[in-house]
């Protein structure tokens, strides 16, 4: 068995800034650390209990498979505060039948990323002995 110590999710955007200032400014993610220098230099933020590393280029965007999940307290605030940063909103806060309410958004290379709010009545949330 593999003892994982830490992980995160490496991004190669097609344009590094962009993206740093999308994630950065936009989603307003904390940064956890940064590393090298010049326009490709890499940034490490928070997410929650990992991270996501916006480092390097590439010539293409990422493959439509992957995409971010990210989880909120209060998916209603997290709409109202990235649509007054001018984040495009895919599609708009909603409970889904699975009891989750989700919001769609994407980065600025088309990355896919929900925002989600976890119920208090969810079943996710259900500890059983606690």
């Amino acid at each position: 068995m593999v003892h994982v110590l830490s992980s995160r999710v490496l991004l190669r955007p097609t344009d590094p800034e962009r993206s740093r200032a999308f994630y950065g400014e936009a989603l307003g993610l904390a940064v956890y650390r940064e590393f090298g220098t010049g326009p490709e230099r890499g940034t490490v933020y928070f997410l929650g209990g990992g991270f996501l590393e916006v480092s390097g280029r590439s010539d293409t965007p990422p493959a439509p498979g992957l995409q971010l999940w990210l989880q909120v307290a209060d998916a209603a605030a997290a709409h109202k505060e990235l649509t007054a940063q001018g984040v495009e909103v895919l599609r708009p806060p909603k409970k889904e039948p699975w009891g989750l309410v989700e919001m769609w958004i994407a980065d600025p290379d088309g990355l896919k990323i929900v925002i989600v709010e976890v119920p208090e009545d969810h079943p996710i949330r259900y500890r059983p002995g606690i």
